[in-house]
């Protein structure tokens, strides 16, 4: 009797998988049909082989299978409206996905679901939040490139007018001075090939084609070479340079490009502090790796400019300005991230710090 019962709804399964296959594009409530129908067809096949084998009268044949007709049409009641709500919840769920796929942000469906269809609304809940953030950040890049592109052509504007003139008047003969005409010519094509530098530095940073050579060294010693290299400026400028707050810490750094992050520190420092005033470095250990400390004596950023002061192209108001087109401190946070590190800026009495924090080397 077992072996006709599964003989019997085998039968039954084998056609319902056929069925699934031939409507598997087709809704979702009528596969759920479908598998309903299997199950009671196969429970009926089973239980007609049995009743056969058992030789029941036809009374009790005609009971037995009026319970299954009734179990049939529960099922298939049940499957069909199991089904409309499945659908109902997942076609409702697809409108919502259209929203934040156009640019919009995604709203879960605030009705009831299946856990399957609640957690797919989580992750597209997640997704779009990415995507915002996303677009976000490419209207904030798209913006600083076009505010860059103004800056840069208004400052490669002025030094080639001037070249030009300049070059001109040695043309025609009417410079009074020709070589005081030379040495101002020189010193504009250094202020472009700067210029120029800096942005070959910063196309390498944010194409992430910096290839560092790190090395074991002594921030003691970077510190030392940075003052050196500053110390003509600051003369210039009148400022006084101090460093005797550098502790002789092991970093992992390339030399090259570190040297660089203190060398634009220490200029822009130099350049925004009035004469006759301080520039301090300082290097200590604390608990995020060594932190380098570049102290000017600027008066201090204004607290809504302070998150952008890292951003390629800023250089605050008018009257903060220093030549250059804004590009030394996108090119410091570029070089420390690619050291693993984070570069930051706070005000403190009469001026501002420059933070870098450096991992610490291994031992």
């Amino acid at each position: 009797m077992a072996l006709l019962a599964f003989l019997g709804a085998a039968a039954a399964g084998l056609l319902g998988a056929g069925a699934l296959v031939l409507l598997r594009h087709r809704s979702l409530t009528v596969s759920l049909t479908v598998v309903s129908a299997v199950a009671v067809t196969a429970m009926l096949a089973g239980t007609l082989a049995v009743a056969w084998a058992m030789f029941l009268s036809a009374h009790d044949l005609t009971v037995v299978t009026t319970v299954v007709a009734m179990a049939a049409v529960v099922s298939l009641a049940t499957a069909l409206l199991l089904g409309r709500w499945v659908v109902a919840r997942s076609r409702a769920l697809t409108l919502a996905t259209r929203t934040f796929g156009e640019g919009g942000s995604f709203d879960a469906p605030g009705e009831p679901a299946t856990a399957e269809l609640a957690a797919l609304s989580r992750e597209l809940e997640a997704t779009s939040s990415k995507l915002a953030e996303s677009r976000s950040r490419e209207r904030a890049l798209e913006a600083a490139r076009r505010e860059l592109v103004a800056w840069i052509s208004h400052d490669l504007r002025t030094p080639l007018a001037g070249l030009r003139a300049m070059a001109e008047a040695l043309e025609d003969g009417v410079a009074a001075e020709p070589d005081r005409y030379l040495r101002r010519m020189r010193t504009e094509v250094e202020h472009l090939d700067s210029m120029v530098g800096d942005l070959f530095e910063l196309s390498r940073i944010h194409a992430g084609a910096m290839e560092l050579t790190p090395s074991r060294m002594s921030v003691y010693d970077l510190v030392g070479d940075a003052l050196a290299g500053a110390d003509a400026v600051a003369r210039e400028h009148g400022v006084r340079l101090v460093g005797d707050r550098v502790a002789a810490l092991p970093v992992e750094v390339d030399g090259k490009e570190m040297s660089r992050v203190l060398g634009n520190l220490l200029l822009n420092a130099i350049r925004r502090t009035p004469a006759d005033g301080t520039v301090a470095v300082t290097a200590e250990r604390s608990p995020g790796g060594v932190v380098l400390a570049v102290i000017d004596g600027c008066g201090g950023i204004p607290e809504e400019d302070l998150p952008r002061v890292f951003d390629t192209g800023w250089r605050g108001t008018a009257s903060r300005t220093p030549p250059g087109a804004g590009l030394g401190l996108a090119i410091v946070r570029g070089i420390v991230e690619a050291h693993r590190g984070q570069a930051a800026v706070r005000n403190v009495t009469g001026g501002c710090c420059f933070e870098v924090t450096l991992p610490v080397a291994e031992a």
